[in-house]
């Protein structure tokens, strides 16, 4: 007889007759047809082949070439606006324009400023010798880059900016990026980081400082080098005028974009109570706006910067006054000939504030 506790086994194929780890659910009828559902991502979905794809094995260089200018359109396709082109890589957060006419001042900058501190790139007493990395921050056209590039010929120059308006042919050391430092900065850290001509770029200043002090090595050092853009006179000469009224309402548009457009004087003390900095010095310069100073090396750069101003007021101008005042184009241009005016007066005795401002990281900082 048969055991009374024996029971039939189920027939193939039943429910009983499949275990809980063998049970699957119907399949969709794109798993039917060995394809994987639509954003199926998991390790186990199955990637369907395009067979075409062996048949354009001899075209891949072409395909990458193409791809890859394809991204890099999207950095180099610059908006305009009201004549003038402006960054396309987070739009909108810088103010000045990026053309040939700003990339040609701001070479003619390059020269005002550097002949300012002496004819020199920098202040801060760096060891060359012992220099590995440098950065420059907002390179612009690159020429500091460049230049230091030449200067220190072992050590890596590293330049970014959001605009892609760099040569290509550079010293073998210096290299360029896209990108925004207001972003969280990765990568190896730095000997030197020069930071030169930022006001009017940054919107946290606090962090931005922390951020380079943080991005130096042990010893390493920074140099902030900065306007601002409030214009004075001594004897009271730019009162009523309207280069005055043009600085008034530049600073108000400031304003409204959100940056500071007086950062200059302020750096030694962001320097000061947002960093461990070591060493710090703080170098002021007085740059008039035209040639109207009596010593010879002030009457120079004065013409520098006068050259420089009547150059770039429209990109100054344009963009922070129609976009954050609300005004026309036409109503730009009649206020700046009126500022071109006063300008060129030798009666008015207009200047700006420059400063420099270096630190040291510690070797060892306190804990």
């Amino acid at each position: 007889m048969a055991d009374s506790t024996t029971k039939s086994t189920p027939p193939a194929g039943s429910p009983a007759a499949q275990s809980p780890k063998s049970a699957k659910s119907p399949k969709s009828p794109s798993e039917a047809a060995g394809q994987s559902p639509a954003g199926a991502t998991g390790p186990e979905a199955e990637i369907t082949i395009d067979d075409g794809e062996s048949d354009n094995a001899s075209t891949i260089d072409d395909r990458i070439s193409s791809y890859t200018a394809s991204l890099s359109s999207s950095v180099v396709d610059y908006p305009t606006e009201h004549g003038r082109r402006y960054h396309s890589f987070r739009s909108g957060s810088y103010i000045l324009p990026n053309d040939e006419s700003e990339m040609d001042r701001l070479d003619f900058c390059h020269t005002l400023l550097t002949k300012t501190i002496g004819n020199k790139l920098f202040l801060a007493p760096i060891d060359e010798a012992k220099i590995r990395r440098v950065l420059d921050v907002g390179t612009g056209t690159g020429i500091w880059a460049i230049e230091m590039g030449d200067k220190l010929p072992n050590a890596e120059i590293l330049g970014n900016d959001l605009s892609a308006i760099q040569p290509a042919w550079v010293p073998p050391n210096v290299k360029f990026e896209i990108d925004d430092v207001e972003s969280e900065w990765i990568g190896a850290k730095y000997d030197f980081i020069f930071s030169r001509y930022m006001c009017g770029s940054i919107a946290d200043w606090p962090t931005y400082v922390k951020r380079v002090y943080e991005n130096l090595n042990p010893g390493g050092w920074a140099e902030f080098q900065d306007w601002s853009f409030m214009i004075y006179s001594d004897d009271g000469t730019i009162e009523g005028t309207e280069l005055l009224r043009w600085v008034d309402l530049f600073m108000d548009a400031c304003k409204v974009f959100g940056r500071d457009g007086q950062i200059g004087p302020k750096l030694e003390s962001l320097v000061r109570e947002n960093t461990g900095f070591i060493n710090i010095h703080h170098k002021p310069y007085k740059i008039p706006a035209g040639p109207w100073a009596k010593d010879p090396h002030l009457k120079d750069i004065g013409m520098l910067e006068l050259i420089q101003l009547l150059d770039g007021l429209e990109g100054f101008s344009l963009r922070l006054l129609c976009g954050a005042l609300g005004w026309t184009k036409e109503e730009v241009l009649v206020l700046l000939a009126g500022v071109r005016k006063d300008l060129k007066d030798p009666k008015i005795h207009a200047w700006l504030h420059y400063n420099v401002v270096y630190g040291q990281k510690p070797e060892k900082e306190e804990e």
